[in-house]
């Protein structure tokens, strides 16, 4: 005779149900974009009722920003000379499986002036991370560089579905992007840099 399963409380049934919701939020917003995504459909892909997800979230702006907002777990703590492969195994994470939260926000950014805003709003304590992590003088411009790698890679790869990058295995994608991402994390002056690509080794 099996054991009933313990009922949930309140608290538990709530994130449940929040959970449910945002799952169903980040996949119409990376499918549709802000624009065409409605509270109506999140709650009939959710399962649950439109006043339900107004009730949790308030607006689509607020269901909005929870949805897309960026996970930054995995570059914190990394040390001078460990930034890039913190991000190539960020990268590789997302080019394993398609990243809902990320695909609604840079899907949307693109025809939402209030998306654009806020992803330069989530993007500046990632770019301050990477750039912590860069022992160079110009630390800030290569985690741009950084970021702008990683976010063209995965437009491409999943938004566009153009090229090789559609159909490329992560670990292809990744080695290939590995002498790159080692270069610009390096501790290595502008100048120094120079000297090396005139004088190489």
């Amino acid at each position: 005779m099996t054991e009933p399963s313990p009922r949930l409380t309140r608290a538990q049934q709530r994130r449940q149900t929040e959970g449910k919701i945002l799952a169903a939020a980040r996949q119409m917003f990376a499918e549709l974009g802000f624009e065409r995504t409605t509270i109506r459909a999140v709650a009939k892909a959710a399962g649950v009722d439109g006043g339900l997800v107004m009730h949790y979230f308030g607006t689509k702006d607020e269901l909005f920003a929870r949805a897309a907002e960026p996970s930054t777990g995995e570059l914190t703590g990394a040390a001078p000379g460990e930034m890039a492969e913190a991000l190539l195994t960020s990268l590789a994470t997302r080019l394993d499986g398609e990243p809902v939260a990320s695909l609604a926000l840079l899907r949307s950014m693109l025809t939402n002036p209030d998306a654009a805003t806020r992803y330069r709003a989530a993007a500046e304590p990632q770019l301050g991370q990477i750039a912590a992590g860069i022992p160079a003088d110009d630390a800030r411009l290569r985690a741009g560089l950084l970021s702008a790698i990683v976010h063209g890679v995965i437009i491409e790869r999943y938004l566009l579905r153009f090229g090789s990058l559609t159909d490329a295995s992560p670990e292809e994608i990744i080695e290939l992007l590995r002498p790159c991402f080692q270069l610009l994390a390096a501790e290595q002056t502008r100048a120094e840099q120079h000297e090396s690509a005139v004088n190489p080794p």
